[in-house]
């Protein structure tokens, strides 16, 4: 039986999606006093042995930016694979400089034509502040049918459960029609050497692969109940504009309305009044679709009502009124910072405003400035780009694909819809699409969409989720990796 949530289900389970942690200002529930892990349960089979014994080991090595080293959880996994009798060429651990190391594992398939399954998962995390937390973020604790520590959740779970499933493929003799190929990489939370994009600048041919799966998706619980499984199949694209105006300024006792601070100002309220057309594509297409499923009332018939054509407007109406949906709905743009003035006592002689856009995939960035242009109508306000934006297509969503997913998670939670996502965040996964590679996000780890601790304090997972997120992985990675599997 389906429980309606309504918008603050789908809310908070946008932020599980997204990767975005709790708030620091909004502290967890204390969690129970840490106690020193059990290594060894009776009470697990083998292969989750090694994944809880992987997990403890990646938890425990400090993959931060500012103090961490991503070379050493990349060189301890690569032994585990080499004690696992992996071939040396086929685990190998490299970089652009020390402490960035990515480990890139390659699992042999027989020559059957098919490209690589990729399976993806990086080994950086955010900074966590022992002062911050009630526990240890860097150590390994088990307590309460939780496993604690910083990465539980984002994202060494999913780089411990991958290298674990290779493991136990090897030692059942599975033998796939493909290769597999894990990479673990650094700085997809913050660092210049993000790791997928250095190997496909410079070894492409270590991560080719026909498809990736990746963190971006996930499963959502509310009271203990599984509730929908997330496929992260394409994300918005960033790109920062900087509106910026100058004046020959004067002194404040002799005020004009020709301010530079007024002409910004004015702007910012034009694109804070306008909004972008709505535009749906496959992915969010489906997303409505299948949430309206889920949902009751008005907002289940606002989904629906989107998906006309063309779109009701009393449905774009109600859904843009929650941040959540409206992010889905159409690009969006908003102002971020404010820099103007130089003096307490003088006209302005300049001020600049920030505004970060999330561009919807496919939708040109040219025509995302030129709107803007039209909407502010001031031709004393210029408008730059803060960088180039990298524009990433969506992942198909193939029956292949898509069909394993559903049918694994049909198997294992049965009546749980999978639901495909856009992320209006980043993952490394756009650097892959990019380079013609699409990707997934899925997991099949469940997370209680009221406990979401991602790059938040004490940061935690289910255990009784860990492993069946380990199954869910493992039996999707065999499926897309046999044709006779399915």
């Amino acid at each position: 039986m389906w429980m309606k949530f309504g918008a603050p289900y789908v809310f908070v389970f946008g932020f599980l999606l997204a990767g975005c942690g709790q708030d620091a200002s909004e502290p967890a529930a204390p969690p129970p006093t840490a106690s020193a892990p059990a290594r060894n349960d009776p009470g697990l089979l083998p292969h989750q042995q090694l994944a809880r014994d992987l997990l403890q080991e990646l938890i425990e090595i400090d993959t931060t930016d500012a103090t961490g080293d991503n070379t050493a959880a990349a060189q301890a996994m690569a032994d585990r694979l080499l004690a696992a009798g992996f071939p040396p060429e086929d685990v190998q651990v490299l970089g652009p400089v020390d402490k960035k190391g990515n480990l890139v594992a390659r699992y042999r398939g027989r020559d059957s034509g098919r490209k690589p399954l990729l399976l993806l998962a990086h080994i950086d995390v955010v900074a966590a502040d022992p002062a911050d937390w009630t526990l240890p973020p860097f150590t390994f604790i088990e307590e309460d049918g939780y496993y604690y520590g910083r990465g539980t959740t984002d994202d060494k779970d999913e780089a411990a459960i991958h290298i674990a499933n290779l493991i136990r493929m090897k030692e059942e003799g599975f033998q796939p029609d493909r290769d597999i190929i894990v990479a673990l990489t650094a700085d997809e939370e913050s660092g210049p050497h993000n790791g997928v994009d250095w190997l496909l600048q410079n070894h492409p041919e270590l991560i080719d692969a026909e498809y990736a799966l990746n963190e971006g998706g996930g499963g959502a619980m509310k009271d203990g109940i599984h509730v929908a499984n997330a496929v992260q199949a394409s994300e918005k694209v960033y790109q920062t504009f900087i509106l910026e105006t100058t004046n020959p300024g004067g002194h404040s006792s002799l005020p004009v309305k020709d301010n530079a601070i007024y002409h910004l100002a004015d702007a910012l309220v034009r694109i804070r009044n306008y909004n972008f057309p709505v535009s749906l594509n496959e992915v969010t297409q489906l997303f409505f679709e299948r949430s309206a499923n889920l949902e009751e009332g008005e907002l289940a018939e606002a989904m629906r009502g989107v998906l006309q054509n063309p779109p009701d407007p009393s449905a774009i109406a109600y859904l843009e009124g929650t941040p959540y949906y409206n992010s889905r709905l159409r690009t969006t743009c908003v102002a971020t910072r404010l820099d103007a003035g130089h003096a307490d006592n003088a006209l302005p002689q300049r001020a600049q405003a920030t505004v970060n856009c999330r561009v919807l995939p496919g939708e040109s960035i040219d025509a995302v400035h030129d709107t803007l242009e039209t909407v502010i109508g001031n031709d004393k306000i210029s408008i730059t780009r803060a960088a180039p934006a990298q524009p990433s297509p969506p992942s198909p969503l193939t029956p292949e694909v898509l069909g394993a997913i559903e049918a694994i998670t049909e198997d294992m939670w049965p009546g749980v819809p999978v639901i495909p996502t856009m992320s209006t965040g980043a993952t490394d996964g756009l650097y892959l699409r990019i380079a013609g590679i699409p990707v997934y996000g899925v997991s099949g780890l469940f997370g209680d969409i009221d406990d979401v601790r991602a790059h938040g304090q004490n940061e935690r997972i289910r255990i009784e989720s860990y492993f069946e997120g380990q199954e869910f992985l493992y039996r999707l990675t065999r499926n897309l990796s046999r044709e006779d599997i399915k």
